[in-house]
């Protein structure tokens, strides 16, 4: 038995070993600390007040409500640390929209808890968090706006409540995950239908309150039609809404993502003009990074998308790139100064910064740009540098970073530093040769310290190899020789 329990503490041990420790989550100042705290406290108040109200009042009932209040204060705290779980860097705005929209919800159930369904108040909102910060966060946003009740005296009906807890559950899962406008619209019909067909069925002809309405085309079967229309009117205005949240909370939908993917976006074609070669080594990474983020269960739309922006700040002096010199003379030949072309390279990081500043690309993009280079060394002018035995300092030859803060602008950086190394390479080298240059580039990459705060574990570094090897070889493929005869028509 001793010998079981040693064996899997070592299995444990080279577990922990294996793994990268989890990344600092973004700091939030005191005051959006304080802010958050306060909105808390009130939706706090809100859900748990009416329990005062009881007369007569005794200790019992201010103990109840006491409870209560800590109960719901605490829910909110718990929904607060599982975003900043699903979401590290989540923003002090993003949280505010978390609890807000919790805070509006009880609001509007006090308000109109008598006349409006819960489905057209909790779902709606539950589009929003799923779209915008995940799954995990949307269910367990679900889950706390579902409990709590600011009015005591209101019982929800039992098949009503499951309903409710369904419908929001499909919402949530499928938010997270939907990558287009014309989804969203489906998911907004499709709901609303399932939510009405559900009722009929589960409830048939009680009495819910819902639109306490009298119009022509509610149904003989209660309110059930009405509530249905209601929650599709407030799905769609919901889908309406949706890009002004992204841009005040600085939310990232998979919708967005693919629309900034658009390679008539301005500055890409910009870039495709300007710096082809930069262009097309960027299409390049980007099939290297799309096939490891696939390999590792990463996020492959954002991969994507971040890959295209990672080099746009070349577009400040494209011909100072080799990529893009086209066999004209190099402009750092003539220069003949290590450190002015080790601050061209570095331009076009900050110049980068500066493009997605002026073409408001959200943060989660924009930190593509810095961090796919992170500190590295500029060993080619380094070495020249000493080679002209100048007085140097080795950090004036490093990126300023920050080093990869995500798994995936950490696969950016192996796959910028793989992709020339590999289309370098003889058509005749062998896959081991090839993943042989790959590990080494993976591990320069790792002693040098630009994979700390990435969250890769030794097992993702593994994958993150085959995937940029099975790349390879799709593109080394060989070509048939044709004849090259007068009247050729070969293709």
């Amino acid at each position: 038995m001793q010998n079981i329990i040693t064996t899997l503490k070592k299995l444990f041990y080279l577990w922990r070993r294996s793994q990268v420790p989890v990344k600092q989550p973004i700091k939030i100042s005191r005051i959006d600390n304080l802010i958050i705290f306060l909105v808390c406290i009130l939706i706090s108040i809100i859900s748990s007040y009416k329990l005062l109200l009881i007369s007569p009042l005794n200790i019992a009932d201010i103990f109840s409500w006491f409870l209560t209040f800590i109960e719901i204060l605490i829910s909110s705290g718990v929904l607060i640390l599982v975003s900043k779980k699903e979401n590290p860097t989540i923003s002090s705005r993003q949280i505010f929209l978390i609890i807000t929209l919790l805070l509006a919800v009880q609001v509007t159930k006090l308000a109109l808890a008598s006349t409006i369904s819960p489905l057209s108040m909790i779902i709606p909102p539950a589009l929003i968090i799923s779209q915008g910060m995940g799954t995990i966060t949307a269910l367990a946003w679900v889950s706390i706006a579902s409990l709590i009740w600011p009015d005591p005296e209101i019982v929800i009906n039992n098949n009503l409540f499951f309903i409710l807890l369904v419908c929001a559950s499909i919402v949530s899962l499928l938010g997270g995950r939907i990558r287009s406008r014309a989804q969203l619209l489906q998911l907004s019909i499709f709901v609303p239908i399932g939510s009405f067909f559900s009722q009929w069925i589960l409830i048939g002809k009680d009495k819910i309150s819902l639109i306490n309405s009298k119009q022509d085309f509610v149904l003989a079967n209660g309110d059930i039609f009405s509530d249905s229309l209601l929650l599709a009117i407030a799905m769609l205005f919901t889908i309406l809404f949706i890009p002004i949240f992204e841009s005040i909370f600085g939310l990232l939908t998979k919708a967005r993502l693919l629309e900034l993917a658009d390679k008539e976006k301005p500055l890409i074609r910009r870039l495709s003009l300007e710096a082809p070669g930069t262009f097309e080594h960027t299409l390049l990474i980007c099939g290297l990074a799309e096939e490891a983020t696939r390999m590792i269960g990463g996020d492959i739309d954002l991969i994507k998308t971040g890959a295209l922006y990672h080099d746009v700040g070349k577009l400040h002096a494209p011909n100072w790139f080799i990529e893009n010199q086209d066999g004209s003379k190099n402009p750092h030949d003539e220069l003949d100064d290590p450190i002015k072309s080790a601050e061209v390279l570095q331009a076009h990081v900050d110049e980068g910064l500066k493009f997605a500043r002026k073409n408001r690309l959200p943060k989660l993009i924009a930190n593509f740009i810095p961090e796919h280079q992170g500190t590295l060394k500029m060993g080619y002018f380094f070495q020249k540098a000493k080679e002209k035995n100048l007085d140097i300092n080795e950090y004036h030859f490093r990126y300023k970073g920050p080093i990869p803060q995500s798994k995936e602008t950490a696969i950016l950086m192996l796959a910028d530093g793989c992709e020339a190394a590999l289309r370098a390479m003889n058509i005749n080298a062998s896959d081991k040769e090839a993943l042989k240059t790959i590990s080494n580039i993976i591990y320069s990459r790792k002693k040098d310290g630009q994979l700390d705060h990435s969250n890769l574990s030794k097992g993702e570094i593994f994958l993150i190899k085959r995937a940029f090897l099975n790349v390879w070889k799709r593109i080394r493929h060989r070509r048939i020789q044709y004849p090259t005869g007068k009247n050729n028509t070969f293709s």
